[in-house]
């Protein structure tokens, strides 16, 4: 009902009305009572926009004619004695007193103490890294991650595939002895002529190699002839119970072979 009285700007009728509301909130006990406080701080902070726009609007205004009036009051100027002096005209310097400039001058030093701060007339400027740079190091990390996450796995595969290799072929080097042993089982086998390769130094290491296996696993003994020469020949199931059975029955050796011993 007094909205217009309210949004002039020469009245308080607003201001009053917010403190009368906060003096009655004091009171509140209601759930009803609490939301008719909400609806009048809505309608009071419509009431305070509109209020402050109109300000706004009116203080963008600027009036030359009231600020040089304003200024000229200030300035220690006498209009009743500017009236009742006809012939101020002819004066040097007009009405205005002497020390006119200079009570001015003195009030204006207060609002220039400092100098004014520095600002961008479209905000401050950010920057921020490009955007292709972080892609790349994710993708560089991401991939760097899969490739270390797909090693173990690889490497479990390599691992198991040398083995699998490395059994067959032991399978296939016994399958080989079992078989020269058959078809003459009196004549000795000797070692360095199954294990050599005249032709290949490091496919007689391997043939060494795949050998131990043999003799650890008890499919195969090694032992020396009449000319204290080794000799190798496979051992039966049976045999192999024996064997077992004696103590100290089996032993391990580490050999030496270069290339001046293999040729």
């Amino acid at each position: 009902e007094n909205r217009e009285a309210m949004l002039n700007s020469k009245s308080n009728r607003l201001t009053e009305a917010l403190e009368e509301a906060n003096r009655l909130f004091d009171g509140v006990c209601r759930a009803r009572e609490a939301a008719l406080d909400a609806q009048f701080l809505v309608i009071a902070s419509n009431i305070g926009k509109e209020k402050a726009n109109e300000l706004h609007s009116e203080m963008s205004a600027f009036d030359s004619t009231a600020f040089a009036e304003d200024l000229l009051t200030f300035m220690g100027i006498n209009r009743t004695e500017v009236e009742d002096t006809d012939d101020s005209e002819d004066v040097p310097g007009g009405f205005l007193p002497s020390d006119a400039w200079q009570t001015m001058g003195e009030e204006a030093p207060k609002y220039f103490r400092r100098a004014p701060t520095f600002h961008y007339m479209m905000g401050s400027f950010k920057s921020e890294p490009p955007v292709p740079k972080q892609r790349i190091e994710r993708q560089k990390k991401a991939s760097r991650g899969k490739a270390e996450r797909a090693m173990p796995a690889q490497l479990k595969k390599m691992e198991e595939s040398h083995q699998e290799a490395t059994e067959k072929e032991v399978e296939r080097i016994l399958r080989i002895l079992q078989t020269h042993f058959e078809n003459d089982p009196n004549t000795p086998i000797s070692f360095f002529d199954f294990v050599i390769d005249p032709n290949s130094f490091a496919r007689t290491v391997e043939n060494v190699f795949h050998v131990s296996f043999l003799t650890r696993d008890g499919l195969a003994k090694i032992k020396l002839d009449e000319d204290d020469l080794p000799i190798i020949e496979p051992i039966k199931p049976s045999e192999g119970g024996d064997e077992d059975s004696r103590a100290g029955a089996r032993n391990q050796v580490v050999i030496s072979l270069d290339q001046k011993e293999w040729k």
